[in-house]
């Protein structure tokens, strides 16, 4: 008896480890012990009136849905406006790369030039380069960060235009077509082709607005706001009371990004 081996517990005890370590995660998102949780009644709060609502009067319903679908990806694919953009603003990223690479390659010059000289220079000497060399790195890269802001910047404003010109080409089509509802065609299942207004739009979009303004490559866009030749993005209200009236459209409201929600 007094040899007796202890009970073969081992096989329960990692059972109670792994309770006892699980997965980390919010303290103020643990579960609660589950018998807490079943002897924890949940609390009574009050339950203030609230005010009756009446019965609203029988209206008119909604018209039948005429439904178009299109596709903005392609129709930015298709719009020379889009394409000049794109030619124009991607060469003036791939010029800001090269300089960018070409100012690197000679930092890393100017640093190994200063590490053979190290030994015959005096420790301040040393230090007064190190000092010009973090100079020019730190206003390089200011530099180069302000340059690509405006390369982006001029992308929106480019961007912006075709995209307030197919808001209202959009309209018009499915106007035309008797449309009340277009769709993506991106996010339908099934049409038939009748109901695809892309080309179209496509079409009306080169014909109306066949090339867009591009800020000048010297000219820093949030300065040409400033100076007041055109509207700006804090009254876009003004960029649409320039429309020519050669064909006044009937007024609707505003419409949300068709183009931004693509990406």
């Amino acid at each position: 008896m007094p040899k007796q081996p202890a009970p073969a517990a081992p096989a329960a005890a990692p059972r109670v480890v792994r309770r006892a370590v699980p997965v980390p995660q919010d303290p103020s998102q643990e579960a609660p012990d589950e018998g807490g949780a079943q002897n924890e009644a949940a609390p009574v709060l009050p339950l203030p009136p609230i005010p009756d609502s009446p019965n609203l009067p029988k209206e008119a319903p909604p018209p039948a849905a005429v439904i178009g679908v299109i596709s903005v990806p392609s129709v930015m694919r298709l719009s020379t406006a889009a394409d000049e953009a794109q030619r124009v603003l991607g060469a003036r990223r791939d010029k800001l790369a090269a300089a960018a690479q070409r100012e690197q390659a000679g930092w890393r010059d100017e640093q190994q030039k200063l590490q053979n000289d190290a030994r015959k220079l005096t420790a301040e000497q040393v230090q007064l380069r190190e000092r010009h060399l973090q100079e020019r790195r730190a206003h390089a890269q200011r530099d180069f960060s302000n340059r690509a802001r405006i390369i982006q910047e001029a992308a929106n404003v480019s961007l912006n235009q075709i995209e307030r010109e197919l808001v209202r080409i959009v309209r018009q089509v499915a106007q035309a077509h008797g449309m009340n509802l277009v769709m993506h065609s991106e996010q339908v299942a099934l049409h038939v082709p009748e109901q695809d207004i892309t080309q179209e739009v496509a079409d009306q979009l080169n014909k109306i607005l066949p090339h867009v303004f591009i800020p000048d490559e010297n000219v820093d866009p949030e300065v040409l706001a400033k100076s007041g030749k055109f509207p700006t993005t804090a009254n876009p209200q003004a960029a649409e009371d320039q429309v020519p009236a050669s064909a006044p459209a009937p007024k609707l409201p505003p419409a949300q990004s068709i183009l931004r929600r693509q990406h």
